[in-house]
């Protein structure tokens, strides 16, 4: 393709000059201009379509096909694994091109740096997204120096393996990560996107003792909340009549159900894009958006399999079921996947322009959980949510801009987020610039806030409405009701005609793979095309910005994707309306055994899971310790006890007041992070259950603490509290720690004194 074209060819597809070119403002001449221009993007456009085929056909030729922008080395392959797996660990091979934003204190050995695991979707497209481009979040963990994993699979799953195996896997690979990493700070931060997110907050559940921060980005994990007229995806169950349909379309996959199903689901949220406006901004601004183009599409094409199983687990349990936020997911292992059984911080990023997964199907959880922040406290869990305020579903990953902000904010202040006493906060990032203050103690280009929420501000974005949850448990009765006919009339007739062969042909005849398949250079006119666009890139004539048909195709275009638009609009009010009539009908609700609506007790049952007696207990010997620890503790307790005292009302943690905190602690005591966390959670719980005695007791943890090192810590609260304004309230806490300090160390002086005096004498 590369080489010079025949004469003839080349000349078939020369543009003879305008016969208006002596009249430029003519419209005929510009007419004839926007003809040119359209011909010739039409061209083009017709080459990358080809070109986007060659590359599906080259792509699944790839032994492990990703999209990743990194160099990888195999360090766990899951098919070896006791309970195989088509899953896989890569250690990320830092690019030469890629440096950490500052230099590093420990020196680039990634054994003194916490890892970082970045796991990636299975949800009907192939792996890599995490790491799509530089400014990923990979990237964000190279840029700050960390060693980085990636967690990706296979297109094919390994014959009867199950929801539980991929569990087990990631459990065994973060064993592994842990391994080669003995010298780390703090456990491996887990980073999962969408799917993986929640496979990734069910193994934590499972497993605890292996996760360091986990970040969750755009990951439904609360499949019945959503805003009424919003995102009607969550209906998608109950307006199918239940999981039935995907046992039917895994039966006719001979065992596997084919992800491309699934990406076609995304597909018809937004008609309007999948349509038209992808394929026309291809169109429109061919010179320049043929590559980004199909660099996404080489992502979005790579369709992958699960295993029928698989698939009916996550319909049943997740998507129709949600038994995971209730607590009734029992592994085959005996174990309750009770996400309050999480230790680590979970960082939640979701988007208000997502509409696969908005903020209440990522938030809705906690609400789900936890009646209230004490009952979250009492769990001993730390919850921080980012939202963004437009950004779509695959932009959460792909997007440059979120991995340049959100994701290298999260990365770098990984430790301060790992400190955060237990309750729950919302992440702010705000640029810098040069009138903020302390920018020296700031990394990157933005700065990172989190400050104090409750879930009563969670529950304000969430929403959660318990006539919608009894509609949505009517739904999961009438899905387990269908779904046994199925399976006891239809489901051996089914099996009993599919054949690998049949299951094959009809993935091939997806509506999805039928486009990439159907053009390419396989096909017999391809090659013409492709010496045709040779041709017009020779001789491109775009057309002017202001030509008028130009502005009359973009008035067209927008006219196109508004009728679209309005169709998605009422298909989704009518797909809500029925919904909400069907389900909603008391003698369908009475037929599914749900209580009656005056029962409110009964009905908050629908999605708390309660506490368990053991759980009670154990929150009421934490106290009783808690009460006996008051007065436990040295000058790093001290220290710590107080900075929280002061900052207790306004509750807004800065990377700037933590890199001074760790600044601090290096000169208190030679203790690592990880001591410093034990240290920073168990005073913010004393001083949760009873501040005046927390602070009465401060005279005690000094006693034992020269005279000269009291001082010196003084001064660095002092330092460290007025990094940023006080209000009048934190001045007033920060003088009376000051004078607690201030007093201990006078009463050293004086023994020291009197001590010295009667030796003398």
């Amino acid at each position: 393709m590369n080489q010079s074209l025949p004469t003839s060819v080349s000349a078939s597809f020369s543009i003879p000059p305008t016969p208006f070119a002596s009249l430029p403002g003519n419209l005929l001449s510009q007419g004839y201009a926007y003809a040119v221009d359209a011909w010739q993007r039409g061209v083009l456009f017709a080459d990358v379509m080809r070109q986007r085929g060659n590359q599906y056909q080259s792509h699944l030729q790839e032994r492990v096909p990703n999209v990743l922008d990194f160099g990888t080395d195999l360090i766990v392959d899951g098919r070896q694994l006791p309970r195989p797996v088509n899953y896989g660990l890569v250690r990320i091979a830092p690019p030469d091109d890629l440096k950490p934003d500052r230099d590093l204190a420990d020196g680039p050995d990634p054994g003194r740096l916490r890892p970082f695991v970045v796991v990636d979707p299975r949800a009907g497209h192939g792996p890599g997204i995490g790491g799509f481009k530089r400014d990923s979040e990979i990237g964000a963990a190279l840029r700050a120096g960390h060693p980085c994993y990636f967690v990706g699979f296979l297109p094919d799953p390994i014959p009867g393996q199950t929801v539980e195996d991929v569990m087990h896997a990631e459990a065994a690979f973060l064993e592994k990560v842990i391994e080669l990493h003995p010298d780390s700070p703090g456990k491996p931060a887990v980073i999962g996107n969408c799917q993986a997110g929640w496979q990734v907050l069910m193994t934590a559940a499972m497993r605890p003792e292996l996760f360091g921060p986990i970040i969750v980005a755009g990951a439904p994990v609360s499949y019945w909340q959503g805003w009424r007229g919003k995102n009607p995806m969550r209906y998608s169950g109950g307006m199918l009549g239940g999981s039935w349909l995907t046992a039917l379309t895994g039966d006719l996959g001979d065992g596997r159900f084919d992800g491309a199903w699934l990406v076609q689901n995304f597909e018809n949220l937004n008609p309007a894009n999948t349509i038209w406006s992808k394929q026309y901004n291809l169109y429109a601004n061919i010179d320049s958006e043929g590559a980004r183009y199909l660099g996404f599409e080489k992502y979005w094409g790579g369709h992958v399999f699960l295993n029928a199983g698989e698939m009916q687990y996550i319909v049943d349990n997740l998507f129709v079921g949600n038994r995971l936020v209730s607590g009734e997911i029992v592994t085959a292992d005996g174990v309750r996947l009770d996400l309050r059984n999480i230790r680590s911080p979970i960082v939640v990023f979701c988007s208000y322009g997502d509409n696969i997964t908005p903020p209440p199907q990522a938030l809705g959880w906690i609400t789900d959980l936890y009646r209230d922040d004490a009952d979250l406290r009492g769990h001993d869990q730390t919850i921080v949510y980012a939202t963004h305020d437009s950004i779509g579903h695959l932009g959460i990953f792909v997007s440059s801009s979120t991995g340049k902000k959100e994701h290298r904010e999260f990365v770098s202040n990984i430790d301060l987020i790992d400190l955060l006493p237990s309750g729950v906060y919302e992440a702010h990032m705000g640029p810098k610039t040069e009138a903020t203050e302390h920018a020296d103690l700031i990394q990157g280009e933005h700065v990172l806030s989190i400050s104090r929420r409750t879930v009563a501000d969670v529950r304000e974005i969430v929403q959660p409405d318990p006539e919608s949850d009894r509609r949505f448990a009517t739904a999961a009765y009438v899905s387990r009701f269908n779904l046994g006919l199925y399976r006891s009339f239809v489901q051996p007739w089914v099996r009993a005609c599919a054949t690998p062969w049949t299951a094959n042909f009809a993935s091939k005849l997806h509506p999805l793979r039928v486009t990439y398949e159907s053009w390419s250079d396989r096909n017999p006119f391809a090659s013409t095309v492709a010496q045709a666009a040779q041709s017009v890139e020779a001789a491109r004539a775009p057309v002017a910005a202001d030509n008028p048909f130009w502005q009359m195709q973009t008035v067209m275009s927008n006219a196109i994707v508004a009728s679209l638009d309005f169709y998605r609009d009422m298909r989704d009010a009518a797909v809500e309306q029925i919904f909400e009539t069907v389900y909603g009908a008391p003698w369908l609700q009475a037929f599914a055994g749900l209580p009656p609506r005056a029962d409110s007790a009964a009905n908050a049952a629908l999605t708390e899971p309660g506490d368990t007696e053991e759980r009670e207990a154990s929150i009421v010997a934490e106290h009783a310790r808690l009460r006996n620890d008051m007065t436990e503790g040295g000058l790093v307790e001290a220290s710590v006890r107080a900075l929280l005292y002061v900052r207790r009302t306004h509750g807004e943690a800065d990377e700037r007041r933590f890199n001074l905190a760790r600044e601090m602690l290096s000169k208190l005591s030679d203790q690592g992070i990880l001591a410093f966390k034990h240290v920073v959670r168990e005073q913010a719980a004393l001083l949760r259950l009873d501040t005046e005695a927390a602070i009465d007791a401060l005279p005690g943890l000094l006693a034992d603490t020269p005279a000269d090192n009291i001082r010196n810590a003084a001064r660095d609260i002092d330092k460290l509290s007025t990094t940023l304004p006080l209000d009048d309230q934190e001045r007033t806490d920060l003088a009376r720690v000051l004078t607690i300090f201030e007093s201990a160390s006078k009463k050293k002086t004086a023994r020291r004194t009197e001590a010295a005096r009667q030796q003398v004498e």
